[in-house]
């Protein structure tokens, strides 16, 4: 039998995700990116999945002298509500 917990937010219920959310504050790196919103500084995707998609990952980055990708200003995979628009994309990749 499964367990589906909900929480009603901003008057519409949410289901918890607890697979799509990790956090582990006790990295000596946490946090590996500047946040406002650390409560919800997500680290389930501690190294990006979307690296690989260069100019279509839909993040924050630029390109480095030597064509090096460079990402120490992107939080969008460290975004807790990003965990389905991460699984789209590696999805649609195919």
């Amino acid at each position: 039998m499964a367990v589906i917990l909900a929480k009603i937010v901003d008057g519409q219920s949410v289901i918890n995700k607890h697979y799509a959310f990790f956090q582990n504050t006790e990295c000596e790196y946490f946090p590996c990116h500047k946040m406002k919103d650390i409560d919800n500084f997500n680290c389930l995707f501690c190294y990006c999945p979307l690296y690989m998609l260069n100019e279509n990952c839909g993040g924050n980055f630029h390109y480095l002298e030597y064509g090096i990708k460079d990402c120490s200003d992107c939080i969008f995979p460290h975004q807790k509500d990003n965990y389905e628009k991460i699984i789209q994309k590696l999805y649609n990749r195919r």
